[in-house]
Formats: structure tokens, C-alpha cells, sequence
């Protein structure tokens, strides 16, 4: 059946919360500490559910538990019907995070379609690096982080979001677009990804108690994010960052007060197809 916006949202909401749930049970299975991210813990405090025009979902965990997740994944096995992807892994794949697909779905954005990357309806994973201790290194990490992904971005794909709105947005889109098949022939993926794991600490390294999700640099005291406390979202408990008030106060500032009319928009793809005949094409 070929579904609406609001029909498409709705069931979209539900799919999302299925790989929630597969997560939930995969953590806990694996003793591995996780928490609601960005803007899903944002409707959690705000909303108790998802924000209501919202059309993803984000959860968060400290880089050692991220690796763990991700390589127990691979090694064990996930939760049947769902599965793991990262950009080591899986072609076309060109962010920094993990995103756990259900199987059987698909969620085709430009950016997936231009990169023939075979993207599920999927939750993101983000991992949370600590800070270098050293001002230079931590420049260097930082500046590192961002580079290295901005390259990863264009080599997969001209279609890459931009900082600013009007004439200038617009150039800055047609010199990405121009950028993605130099960056492609002359850098690629391989190393990109390789220059990027550059700025994640070594093992040794030493690093203070902030907290930050490389490239992004708003920083987290490492105890705002765990241990992790519970927040209501859909009718049930869900993990949230240690003091959630604080860590979304650091992303959206009042972060009670509602967006204008306006900017309460979705943001559906080119293409979501739920795997059991229902379709949505944007």
C-alpha cells in the first residue's frame, strides 16, 4: 500500500522502536552500558515519546562500549531480523557511527542512492570519545575528526549538508558536489576512514573526563553522560544520559521550549519501503 507523510511517520515511529527494543536486549544481554541520544532523548524529557515530527531515532555509548557493540555483533551475531552496519563493514557506508537496520526494510535517501548503499530503516549508535589532555593534541584531534569526515562524506556522495542557507549554502553545495569526484579518485574511503580512527584516543594516551561524538565538539563531562539514569519514552523506562537535563541544556540550550511552527518539519526520504508490501515514496 502506498502510504501518506502522517501514515508513513507513524509507522515509521513503530519500526524504530522495534530496533530500540532489539538493542535494548542485545545490551543487556552483553552487560554493555547504553543510553537515548540527541534528539530521542529530547522527546523523552520533553515529549515521553518521540518528538512528534521527528523521523529518526539516535542512542549513544561511551567508545569502549561502542566497540564492544559492535564487534560482539559481528562475532555472536545480532538479534535475528535485525543487523549491524558500520562503515569498516559494509559498502556505501560512509559515517562515522554504527546504524542497526531492521532486515528487510529500506530507507533511501540521495545520499544512499548515490552511494548504492542498501540502507534499512535504522537506528544510529554513536560512539563518545574523550578529550586529548594535551591543548595541541586536542586541537589536532579535533581538527582531525573534522576533516577526515568531511572527506568521508564527499567521497561517497556530492550530497552533503551544509552550514549555511541562501546564495552562499547554495555555493557551498555546488562545490561539494564538484569536490565528490576528486575526493573519491585522490583520497577515498580506506583512507578516510583510517584518517578519521586517527583522532579516536590510543589505548595509553592520556585524556581528561569530557566527553564529546567526534567530529561534533559539544562536550560532555564524562559523569553528565553515565552512569545512566531512565526516562519514560512510548510507555515504557528507557536509559538516558546520567543527568539529561544538563546534557541536552549542552546541545539545544532551553531545550523546553518548542521549535517555531515552522521548523517542525520531517525530513522523509527518497524512498521507505517496510519490507511487508507498505510503501512510502517521497
Amino acid at each position: 500500500m502506498q502510504l501518506s507523510h502522517d501514515q508513513a511517520l507513524e509507522r515509521l515511529h513503530a519500526t524504530i522502536l522495534e530496533i530500540l527494543d532489539a538493542i535494548a536486549a542485545f545490551c543487556e544481554a552483553h552487560g554493555i552500558e547504553w543510553f537515548l541520544d540527541s534528539g530521542t532523548t529530547l522527546g523523552a524529557l520533553r515529549h515521553d515519546e518521540f518528538i512528534p515530527w521527528d523521523d529518526d531515532a539516535d542512542v549513544g555509548m561511551l567508545r569502549g562500549e561502542w566497540e564492544r557493540f559492535v564487534e560482539l555483533a559481528a562475532t555472536e551475531g545480532f538479534v535475528p531480523g535485525f543487523s549491524v552496519h558500520t562503515a569498516r563493514d559494509t559498502k556505501g557506508f560512509d559515517g562515522i557511527m554504527a546504524k542497526v537496520f531492521k532486515d528487510g526494510t529500506r530507507f533511501l535517501d540521495q545520499r544512499a542512492i548515490d552511494e548504492g548503499f542498501a540502507q534499512g530503516i535504522f537506528v544510529d549508535v554513536f560512539p563518545y570519545d574523550a578529550l586529548l589532555a594535551d591543548p595541541r593534541a586536542q586541537r589536532r584531534q579535533l581538527m582531525g575528526a573534522r576533516l577526515w569526515t568531511y572527506l568521508l562524506y564527499l567521497d561517497g556522495s556530492g550530497d552533503v549538508h551544509v552550514p549555511h542557507a541562501g546564495a552562499l549554502g547554495a555555493t557551498e553545495r555546488v562545490a561539494c558536489a564538484l569536490a565528490n569526484p576528486v575526493v573519491h579518485a585522490l583520497v577515498g574511503h580506506a583512507r578516510s576512514l583510517a584518517g578519521f580512527e586517527r583522532s579516536i584516543p590510543a589505548p595509553g594516551d592520556e585524556v581528561t573526563d569530557i566527553c564529546v561524538p567526534l567530529p561534533y565538539e559539544l562536550r560532555h563531562p564524562k559523569d553528565t553522560l553515565v552512569p545512566v539514569s531512565s526516562h519514560e519514552f512510548c510507555g515504557r523506562m528507557w536509559p538516558v544520559p546520567a543527568d539529561p537535563d544538563a546534557y541536552l541544556t549542552v546541545k539545544y540550550g532551553d531545550w523546553h521550549k518548542l521549535p517555531p511552527v515552522e521548523a517542525r518539519k520531517s525530513h522523509l526520504p527518497v524512498l521507505i519501503d517496510f519490507g511487508d508490501g507498505d510503501v512510502y515514496e517521497g
